[in-house]
Formats: C-alpha cells, sequence, structure tokens
C-alpha cells in the first residue's frame, strides 16, 4: 500500500506497486490457471486463478487504497460485480434502488434476482425523510448512484449511509460516473461502492470489468466467498489493462470534466436546448449535496432538445462524436437512453421518473473542445425542423 496523501500519486504508485522479483515497474501479467505446489498444503500463497492471481491481486489492492476501503475485488463485468454484490442477500429480503439507476441493474432486479424472492423498491433517493420512511424489515440496503444515470440526480450519500447504519441495513454506491478522484463514499459513510470499471477506470474503451470496495472485514469475507463460489472473475490481461488504465485517470478526469463543464455550459445557452442536467450546473437539482461531497460535477451530460428537432437526425449528423453504448473513454460518445441504456426498464417507469424519449446522455472525451462544441453545433442545427 502507498499510503500517499493525494490521490494522483496513489495512482500512480498505490496498491501492489511493479514485481520485486525483478524491479519491472510494472505489475507483470501471470497469465496461468494454476501454481505448482511444493508439496500437499504447501504453497506460495497461489493455488488456482479464480481464488486468486497476482495481477489481479495487484488491481484489488489499488481500488481499494483509492477507494479508501478494506479491501477490493475485480468482477469479469460490471454487471458481474452488481450480482456478487446483491448475492449477499437471502430470499425474502428486499432492496432500495434510485428512481434512476442504469437500466442493468434493474434487470438484474426485476428479471433474476425476483426468481428467487430477493425484492426490490424504485424510491426517490433524494427525499432523506422519505426514504427512512420506506425501510421495512424486508429491506435489507439501499443501492443508490449518485449522480444517477441517466438523469444526473444526486443523492446526498452521507444521509443514506446514516440512514443504513441507523436500520442495520448496508448502503451500497454505485461510484461509475464519479470516480474516487472525484467522489469517495466510503468516507462518506456508505459500506459498498461499485464500479463498472468499463467506463472511467479503463478509459479508453478496451476491456469490459467490474470492481467492489467494501468497508469491513466482514464484508470482504462476505464477497471473497461469493467470487470464488461464483467465479466471474476479472482476467489477468484484463486486469492488466485496468491498472496501466487507472495510471492515468487523473490527467484524463481533469480533461474531461474541463469538456463537460464547457459543453454544459453552452448547451444551456443553445436555443434548441430544452434542458440539461449537469450537477456542475449552479442551478442543477442537488448542486450543494454533490458540491459538499465531490470534487466536481464530472464528465456525463443529459439533455433534451425542443420539440421542432428531430433526434434522430442530431443522432445521425454527429461526425465527431459516436453513438455508441457506454461512457468514460477517451472519446466521445451519446447515446439515447430509452432505448439504448434504460431500454429493459418499462417505458411507464421510464416516463414517470423522466427518463424521456426525447433524453440525449453525452459522455464527454478529451478531444479538442472547440471541435466538440462545433460537431453538437452542427448536428442540433440541422436536427431543426423547420415549420
Amino acid at each position: 500500500m502507498s499510503n500517499y496523501k493525494n490521490i494522483e500519486s496513489a495512482l500512480v504508485h498505490g496498491g501492489i506497486y511493479g514485481d520485486k522479483h525483478t524491479g519491472a515497474v510494472n505489475v507483470p501479467i501471470y497469465q496461468t490457471s494454476t501454481y505448482q505446489q511444493e508439496g500437499l498444503g504447501q504453497n506460495k500463497g497461489w493455488e488456482y486463478s479464480r481464488t486468486g492471481n497476482p495481477t489481479r491481486a495487484a488491481l484489488e489492492a489499488l481500488i481499494a487504497e483509492l477507494e479508501h476501503g478494506e479491501a477490493g475485488f475485480a468482477f469479469a463485468s460490471g454487471m458481474a460485480a452488481i450480482t456478487a454484490v446483491l448475492s449477499l442477500f437471502k430470499s425474502g429480503d428486499s432492496v432500495i434502488i434510485s428512481s434512476n439507476v442504469y437500466g442493468g441493474t434493474f434487470r438484474v432486479l426485476d428479471k433474476i434476482f425476483s426468481n428467487f424472492d430477493i425484492g426490490y423498491s424504485i424510491e426517490d433517493t433524494t427525499d432523506i425523510a422519505s426514504l427512512d420512511k420506506k425501510i421495512t424489515p424486508q429491506v435489507r440496503a439501499i443501492l443508490v448512484e449518485s449522480p444517477a444515470n441517466p438523469l444526473l440526480t444526486v443523492t446526498d450519500i452521507a444521509a443514506v449511509a446514516g440512514i443504513a447504519k441507523k436500520h442495520g441495513i448496508i448502503s451500497i454506491v454505485d461510484n461509475t460516473f464519479m470516480t474516487p478522484y472525484i467522489q469517495r463514499p466510503i468516507e462518506l459513510g456508505a459500506d459498498i461502492v461499485i464500479h463498472s470499471a468499463t467506463k472511467y477506470l479503463g478509459g479508453h474503451s478496451d476491456l469490459i470489468a467490474g470492481l467492489v470496495v467494501v468497508n469491513s472485514g466482514k464484508l470482504a469475507e462476505k464477497l471473497a466467498f461469493i467470487q470464488n463460489a461464483t467465479g466471474s472473475v476479472l482476467s489477468p490481461f484484463d486486469s492488466f489493462l485496468l491498472i496501466r488504465g487507472i495510471k492515468t485517470l487523473g490527467v484524463r478526469m481533469d480533461r474531461h470534466v474541463e469538456n463537460a463543464e464547457k459543453t454544459a455550459a453552452y448547451l444551456e445557452k443553445h436555443k434548441g436546448v430544452k434542458k440539461v442536467y449537469y450537477p456542475g450546473l449552479p442551478d442543477a437539482q442537488g448542486y450543494h449535496v454533490n458540491k459538499n461531497q465531490a470534487r466536481n460535477g464530472g464528465a456525463m451530460i443529459s439533455f433534451e432538445l425542443h420539440e421542432n428537432y428531430d433526434i434522430s437526425k442530431f443522432f445521425s449528423s454527429l461526425k465527431l462524436i459516436a453513438l455508441a453504448e457506454s461512457l468514460g473513454g477517451v472519446e466521445s460518445l451519446v447515446c439515447h437512453p430509452a432505448s439504448m441504456t434504460h431500454a429493459s426498464i418499462p417505458k411507464e417507469t421510464r416516463q414517470k421518473v423522466g427518463i424521456t424519449d426525447s433524453l440525449i446522455r453525452l459522455s464527454a472525451g478529451i478531444e479538442n473542445i472547440g471541435d466538440l462544441i462545433f460537431d453538437i453545433e452542427q448536428a442540433i442545427s440541422k436536427s431543426e425542423v423547420q415549420l
């Protein structure tokens, strides 16, 4: 553990740094499924790579250090990480989720865990007083995203963690949008932090991974058993790629956020834009809460065009920004949540929480800001319907 005071240094030197056997500054890729043992019950700390692998262990130590948690766990995808966390619960338990969360989180609860009699309820986690009253004996956890996907809704993480502790239940925060560089939920009292590391932590749209950090030895023991028993672990090569991606997280996020702030300010003033969702804008929902718990507003923006604009034409007119699933890569990406990332959520539910058919989600990349704004400008202009 590096124990560096500043996260910029921990990103580069944290976790298990280098290789003590050779002096290599990068952790090697231990591309092996098994390990030769010296005798019965005698090994060098490694037995089988589903149970443990040195490259994966270095990544797990790194994310635990960055999130200031007790232990970290690396999985084959963000959904595998969420599935492992939800596997902590048993038949009859229920989980509260935020009113707008990633569609995959909703889907796995609604279509998979419901088969095991693990329930869920969708609540407005920004209303702390109301949330406190929603805790029944069946509720065993509160799972929030802040800012949430895709409306960038901000939840007071410390307040939610306080409610969870009051009722003896678990608080879980999906920190994918912010990363530990911008926000550290465990410092705010959360029990478990989840990342789709496919996104900003990897940062280059070249891997699929999920990470979990827990705040206690008890939770670490339980999750380690689930990880080994269910087996959806991250490969050594992808663990290596993810460590490499994390090393540049600080400089990338600085540029991502700079571009997002300028783009959000531009969109807010555009005549064709009906509404902008970005927690870094002073008049945004949860601006002050976010300012207290995060370094800045992050790099995700959602917005709606006015009714006299054709969003299909907007998407097809983009030249630099790609229409694609995912987010957090160095390239700017745009998507249509209603038909892409959140299509698994019933339309009635989407409409109720504000995920309209006209909503556009933008992941601001690290390109030149002038080029980004020019691309958005010309696409909006081409999408205007002449009445």
